[in-house]
């Protein structure tokens, strides 16, 4: 099960409230997130906000709960990626990509269960 390694609340991203129940089949998964109208979590990138981050919970959350959005850091575990593979958000919030999707820049992976976020940078394609 994915789970959040290297992560600094103050320096690695934010903290929102859930808009809705976390589903249990995406426990253990890296999940693109952005912001309704309201500033809640949502899955994926179709928010007001557009992409933010991402959630990688381990336990049950409902609505109203406040969760860490990771914009920068580690997850470790992580299955079906690739070590040193860029990663992007998927727009549905099903997970990440190796599909470049511009303004969805997720991370890299520097072991093939290790991703490293940076969440915003490297802002579309690279050459």
């Amino acid at each position: 099960m994915a789970r959040y390694d290297k992560y600094v609340p103050d320096l690695s991203g934010t903290r929102a409230v859930l808009n809705a129940d976390w589903l249990d089949a995406d426990l253990g998964k890296v999940v693109p997130v952005s912001l309704n109208t309201t500033g809640k979590v949502v899955k994926g990138t179709a928010g007001q906000s557009g992409f933010v981050g991402v959630v990688c919970l381990t336990k049950k959350r409902y609505a109203g709960d406040v969760v860490d959005i990771m914009q920068y850091g580690d997850i470790v575990e992580v299955t079906g990626t690739v070590a040193g593979q860029r990663y992007y958000a998927v727009a549905d919030g099903s997970g990440i990509s190796t599909a470049v999707v511009l303004n969805g820049f997720v991370g890299f992976t520097v072991e093939a269960d290790r991703l490293v976020v940076r969440a915003g940078l490297g802002v579309g394609a690279v050459s």
